[in-house]
C-alpha cells in the first residue's frame, strides 16, 4: 500500500464520540483565543492564519471529505500544531459543539450564494444563523465574510438586521488568496464584498442537545411487502436504497432525513433478534439523534405495522 493523501489524522475531531458541547480548551490549552473558519475549501487560509497566529485555537468545518483530505496534509507538511477540522454542518457545529460566548472571531471566506431565488433557503447566512452566531461569540467577537456576489452580499446586510451586531461593510481587493478568489480573477473580478460584524448586543440560543431515540420492535416481518413511506411536511424524510438478507434475516434502509436545512443520510435496519425484529439506526452510519431521525424510525416502524393488518 502506498502513504495516505494526508500526514495525520489527529487534527479530524471526532465529534460525534465526545461529550458535547467540546471543551475546546482542552484541545488547544495554551491558545489566547478560538477562531473558526467556516468553509474553509482547499485549506489554504485556514493553514497561513495557523502559523501567523500560533496562540490563536483554530477550528476549521467543512462536510466534504476532499477538503478534509487536501487540508490535513497541508496542515501536516506545515507541521502546524493548533488546528483542528470538524466535518459537519456549520449550524450543527454552532448548535452543538461550541458553547454560549466560547468564540473569539470567525471567518467565512467565498461561501455558495445559491443565487437563484427558489435556492435562497439555502444561503447560510440568514438571520436566524447569525443569531446563533453571534450567541456563541465573546463580547466584542467579529464575524468576517467575503463574496464575490453582490446580492448575495446585499441580502446578507439586510438578514443581519436585529441579530445585535454592528456591521462594517466594504469592496476590498483580492487579499484572501483562496481556490474561488483566484477563479473570479481569472474572471476579471477586480474587487469583492467584505462583510464584519461586530458583536455589540448578546443573543442567547440554548445548546441543541441530542435526543434519546426510541427504537422500535415488531413480532413480524415481512420484507416483499414492506412498503414504506416517507414525508415532505416540516421534516422531509425520503426512504431509497432497500437491501435484505435472508440468511442473516436482516434488512438495511437507506434514509435521507432534512431538517432546518439539515441533512442527514444514514441507515436503518430492521433486523431478527430473538424473534422479535428490531427497527433502529444501523451501527456505524454516525447518525446524530435528531426529531428527524426519530420521525424516521416511527414511520418505518408504521410501515412494518402494516404488513400485519
Amino acid at each position: 500500500m502506498g502513504l495516505p493523501p494526508y500526514i495525520s489524522l489527529e487534527p479530524l475531531m471526532p465529534w460525534p464520540d465526545l461529550r458535547r458541547p467540546l471543551a475546546w480548551n482542552a484541545f488547544f490549552p495554551e491558545s489566547t483565543r478560538l477562531h473558526v473558519e467556516i468553509g474553509f475549501g482547499l485549506g489554504d487560509f485556514l493553514v497561513r492564519q495557523a502559523l501567523a497566529h500560533p496562540h490563536w485555537g483554530i477550528v476549521g468545518i467543512e462536510t466534504g471529505w476532499m477538503p478534509i483530505r487536501r487540508t490535513l496534509r497541508k496542515i501536516g507538511l506545515a507541521k502546524v500544531s493548533n488546528a483542528k477540522l470538524v466535518r459537519v454542518d456549520a449550524r450543527v457545529a454552532l448548535e452543538r459543539l461550541f458553547e454560549d460566548g466560547s468564540i473569539s472571531s470567525l471567518d467565512s471566506l467565498f461561501p455558495c450564494p445559491w443565487p437563484k431565488k427558489r435556492h435562497f433557503r439555502y444561503r447560510l447566512f440568514s438571520t436566524d444563523f447569525l443569531t446563533l452566531m453571534n450567541s456563541r461569540l465573546v463580547s466584542g467577537g467579529n464575524i468576517r465574510i467575503v463574496t464575490d456576489h453582490k446580492g448575495y452580499f446585499e441580502w446578507m446586510v439586510a438578514q443581519a438586521t436585529g441579530t445585535g451586531f454592528d456591521l462594517h461593510r466594504q469592496t476590498i481587493p483580492p487579499i484572501c488568496e483562496t481556490k474561488y478568489e483566484r477563479k473570479w480573477q481569472d474572471l476579471g473580478q477586480e474587487h469583492f464584498y467584505e462583510l464584519r460584524l461586530v458583536k455589540k448586543n448578546h443573543q442567547s440560543m440554548l445548546i441543541k442537545e441530542d435526543i434519546p431515540l426510541q427504537t422500535r420492535l415488531i413480532r413480524r416481518f415481512n420484507h416483499e411487502e414492506f412498503k414504506p413511506s416517507g414525508s415532505r411536511e416540516k421534516i422531509v424524510v425520503e426512504f431509497k436504497d432497500y437491501i435484505f438478507d435472508p440468511v442473516r434475516r436482516r434488512a438495511m434502509l437507506r434514509t435521507l432525513v432534512i431538517e432546518d436545512s439539515f441533512k442527514q443520510d444514514f441507515w436503518i435496519e430492521i433486523c431478527d433478534l430473538k424473534g422479535a425484529w428490531h427497527i433502529r439506526p444501523a451501527k456505524g452510519c454516525g447518525l446524530i439523534p435528531t426529531v428527524g431521525a426519530q420521525q424516521a424510525l416511527d414511520l418505518v416502524w408504521e410501515a412494518a405495522k402494516r404488513q400485519n393488518k
